[in-house]
């Protein structure tokens, strides 16, 4: 090993990374942003995947009280895991379905028909009308 360019080669390679860290860190920033925005932005909102049981049973609660979420298929986009991330962050999972009605997490689907049975899903689809 040529030690003279050691101190080069290492520079180098510090500099990549920080330049990979700058950009993923630039796209967790955004995901994270539209996460949110989603989140707020809308009534409802279902971060889901399109084949998922799980998320198709949290997706037909509001379909038989004529509400329409705002979804978000993960399996169908490229950032699906960076939101999957993001959603980690937020809320501790990153399963799928993640609900959340007016900016509240309600969880995921047993937690979708938990709140349905007990009444908390229709007190928080009320509130804010």
């Amino acid at each position: 090993m040529d030690r003279k360019n050691l101190p080069q080669r290492l520079l180098l390679s510090f500099s990549i990374l920080v330049a990979i860290s700058s950009r993923t860190a630039g796209a967790f920033k955004s995901t994270s942003a539209f996460v949110e925005n989603v989140i707020y932005a809308n009534k409802i909102a279902i971060f889901s995947k399109s084949y998922c049981p799980y998320s198709l049973r949290a997706k037909n609660v509001f379909k038989r009280l004529s509400e329409e979420p705002y979804v978000v298929e993960l399996d169908l986009r490229d950032d699906g895991s960076e939101i999957q991330n993001v959603l980690l962050d937020l809320v501790g999972r990153r399963t799928v379905p993640q609900v959340f009605v007016h900016g509240k997490h309600v969880g995921g689907s047993d937690d979708t028909l938990e709140a349905l049975a007990n009444g908390k899903l229709q007190k928080l689809l009320d509130k804010n009308q």
